[in-house]
């Protein structure tokens, strides 16, 4: 197990035998570290945090602190961390506020430099988050979705899957699965190339364009909006968004879109 002489790591650590622990690292707590994930210089993780295998945390990171938020009290929570995410320099990921409570992120994840998961957040698989970018506590950003840089997103709002959020945005309802978000917060079409690389048929494809002209396009109220989507779907994506659309929200759904969008 190569562990820096320089690094701290406290007695109650379990740091798989092929991790690697560089310089100045402070590891403190009921951390757990997985085979052959590498820390890098001056990280930081703290509480009962686990990472899993084939990480890669650059340096500066801190991963569960204690959260910034007024109403902590103390008391055991964690920070959950999949296998094969990408944590880069600078990035922040802090633990859940409420006793037994967790933030997670999951697995081939990629937070750039800077970026920030507030407490009790729950981000899904592959998931992007570009330099800069913000998630408020209690967020949700399902599978596939990319936050691009310096985007802000409130508390409690959803990101759907395959979502695009635009390069400083600031996102304050909820945003569906495959739409495509601009830096004024409006939704302007479906994350097409996001869908194609995915491997997403045409059909699937078409689906989530309908979805956004009922959604964000039409006139409707979003309960007749829904109404029209549940008999039009036909698609795992189609349903995938009708789904997230029914599901219970404390932020409302975000709609808005310019007269101009196109697809």
């Amino acid at each position: 197990m190569p562990i820096h002489s320089t690094a701290i790591i406290n007695p109650s650590a379990c740091i798989a035998e092929t991790a690697e622990i560089g310089p100045y690292c402070v590891i403190s707590g009921q951390v757990s570290i997985g085979p052959r994930t590498r820390v890098g210089p001056y990280v930081q993780v703290l509480g009962h945090s686990r990472i899993g295998a084939d990480c890669q945390i650059h340096a500066g990171a801190v991963i569960g602190d204690v959260p910034q938020d007024r109403s902590y009290s103390g008391g055991v929570s964690f920070c959950d961390i999949g296998d094969r995410t990408v944590i880069r320099e600078h990035v922040t990921i802090h633990r859940g506020t409420g006793v037994e409570t967790a933030t997670r992120v999951g697995n081939d994840c990629m937070l750039m430099t800077g970026s920030h998961v507030a407490h009790n957040c729950e981000v899904g698989n592959r998931v992007t988050l570009v330099s800069g970018a913000l998630l408020g506590g209690y967020v949700r950003v399902e599978d596939n979705a990319v936050i691009a840089g310096n985007a802000g997103v409130h508390q409690f709002v959803r990101i759907g899957a395959f979502a695009m959020v635009g390069a400083l945005t600031m996102v304050r309802q909820d945003v569906p699965p495959c739409f495509l978000i601009d830096e004024r917060g409006l939704c302007v079409g479906i994350n097409r190339v996001g869908l194609q690389r995915a491997g997403l048929g045409q059909a699937d494809r078409d689906e989530a364009k309908t979805a956004y002209r009922l959604l964000c396009r039409s006139a409707s109220t979003l309960e007749d909006a829904i109404e029209s989507l549940r008999s039009s779907v036909r698609t795992i994506t189609g349903r995938t968004i009708l789904n997230f659309v029914c599901s219970e929200s404390k932020r409302g759904l975000l709609r808005r879109s310019p007269k101009n969008s196109s697809l």
